[in-house]
């Protein structure tokens, strides 16, 4: 019997690397906002504040955090993205940096940020964490969500596998 993914009349599977990969990890970070920061010591929500060219994510933390104490002990990170109910499912694995580099603090720094740390951006806890990704995996629609909707509504009208899914490793 083939599988779901052999049925389609289109590709589905394609994988990423170079200047492709960090374009993907962009759009679809910004998409999803948040992420599972999950270190060998734990999990907890986080957002990345920036995806730069070389697809490095950047966080802000604070000094005394579990987070922090895990990361000195064990740098290996996963984060897991998920940007809708149904589409922009994402994970990369990493090695994390903590520093106290005040100039990217500063180009870091937003307002909402003083609830964590509520000395302003000056507040002597802050730290910054850069998430190198070294590969992950990511699944998506091609053409977005309402395209995806349609497709699948017309694949179960006439019987056939119309899944207008893109997914693929992620090679950084």
């Amino acid at each position: 019997m083939n599988s779901i993914d052999q049925q389609q009349p289109e590709s589905n599977h394609c994988d990423l690397s170079g200047p492709d990969a960090v374009h993907r990890i962009r759009d679809m970070v910004d998409d999803a906002k948040t992420c599972f920061f999950c270190t060998a010591g734990g999990v907890r929500p986080m957002s990345p504040l920036e995806v730069d060219d070389n697809g490095n994510l950047w966080f802000l933390s604070a000094a005394d955090s579990h987070k922090n104490d895990e990361l000195d002990a064990n740098p290996a990170v996963r984060l897991y993205f998920q940007g809708s109910a149904h589409s922009g499912f994402l994970y990369l694995d990493g090695h994390a940096i903590v520093s106290r580099d005040q100039a990217r603090i500063h180009e870091l720094w937003n307002f909402a940020l003083k609830t964590w740390f509520t000395q302003g951006e000056a507040d002597p806890r802050i730290t910054v964490i850069r998430v190198t990704p070294t590969q992950g995996y990511y699944w998506d629609n091609k053409h977005g969500d309402a395209v995806a909707g349609a497709k699948i509504m017309a694949g179960a009208v006439i019987g056939k596998t119309l899944d207008d899914s893109i997914q693929g490793q992620l090679r950084l």
